[in-house]
């Protein structure tokens, strides 16, 4: 096992944390465990097809980050382990099983599959099957916020966006690219790296000449933190930090997320490259577990109130997936819709 890093403390003490805002959460983060281990359920039974991605134990990123934003306002770009992006951003459980199974009704139409989640209604700007593929889409957005409220005088225009990626992807030249032009700009944006440890089957400690990739911020001048990626709490502090600064003008932060996938790549991958010893490392530092010590310690939530909201998800990933089979299959007479722009 590649020796671990040691993640930079954090005291839950200095964060503030009500009973609505811990079971929100929790819920979250319950929707996108669930949802996941359904996902693999019904790839197993042959009812999804192509490559499925799934973010199991990286639930605190996502939610952390996404919740501490205004969903259905800022905006949310992804990768090709997008799922729960989309639901973090609001993108209802039946739309995205829905794309999934490459119905009519998914949130692309049953275009886009696993890895192309996309959604207008929710500000998500899509997931990328590519690495770093969405990097400069994001940097995009946060570009156009910025010159609508600078140069058009739209008041309304205070939209920040959040960027997630890989480890894998901080060696692509796009990454440093869009660093660089979002610190000259000022850009309302979060760059949120997933660092997983793994790109596919790659080591990231072998594949980059600094594994501290929230150092490389310091080059373009900008903030950069490295944070608990286990921990939800940890993890929407310092992105309610990071979404302030860009809120006020102060331009982007780049959050490294120490976390840990407890699945291999992808529902294809036999996961054999990592050891046992690393993965039993982690797995006992499971986000959702520790979330919900925390609320029960801190007398936020009881045990009965957890089980009902696990229930309550429990239903709604079952109904996805009936609306998701019960779905009509996209009409081939609309084969070449959605190409082009259309008015």
């Amino acid at each position: 096992m590649v020796q671990e890093r040691t993640l930079p403390t954090f005291s839950a003490a200095s964060t503030q944390l009500s009973k609505s805002e811990g079971l929100r959460l929790y819920e979250d983060m319950i929707l996108g465990r669930y949802f996941e281990d359904k996902c693999a359920e019904m790839y197993y039974r042959g009812k999804m097809f192509g490559f499925v991605h799934l973010y199991n134990g990286q639930e605190a990123v996502s939610t952390g980050v996404i919740q501490a934003m205004r969903p259905g306002e800022d905006y949310v770009c992804s990768t090709y382990r997008d799922h729960v992006h989309a639901l973090s951003a609001g993108v209802p459980a039946k739309q995205v099983m829905a794309e999934l199974f490459g119905k009519a009704t998914g949130c692309s139409k049953g275009r886009g599959g696993s890895m192309h989640m996309f959604s207008e209604e929710h500000r998500l700007l899509g997931g990328y099957a590519f690495v770093a593929e969405g990097i400069p889409v994001a940097t995009g957005a946060a570009f156009q916020s910025k010159y609508r409220r600078e140069m058009m005088g739209d008041e309304s225009a205070d939209q920040v966006t959040a960027c997630f990626f890989g480890d894998g992807a901080c060696n692509n030249g796009q990454f440093f690219e869009c660093l660089n032009m979002a610190a000259l700009w000022k850009l309302p944006i979060l760059y949120v790296v997933e660092n997983n440890k793994w790109a596919i089957g790659m080591a990231h400690e072998r594949a980059t000449s600094q594994p501290e990739i929230y150092k490389k911020a310091s080059v373009f001048g900008m903030a950069g933190v490295e944070v608990d990626g286990m921990d939800v709490l940890a993890v929407r502090q310092v992105a309610q930090e990071a979404v302030a600064r860009a809120r006020a003008g102060e331009g982007p932060t780049l959050i490294e997320a120490l976390t840990y996938r407890f699945r291999g790549h992808s529902l294809a991958d036999p996961d054999e490259l990592r050891s046992k010893d690393e993965k039993e490392f982690w797995f006992a530092r499971d986000p959702i577990k520790k979330l919900a010590a925390y609320l029960t310690e801190q007398d936020l939530a009881s045990q009965e109130e957890l089980k009902q909201i696990e229930l309550k998800i429990q239903q709604e990933i079952d109904e996805a997936v009936k609306f998701a089979e019960s779905s009509p299959e996209p009409d081939p007479n609309e084969l070449y819709r959605y190409i082009f722009a259309e008015d």
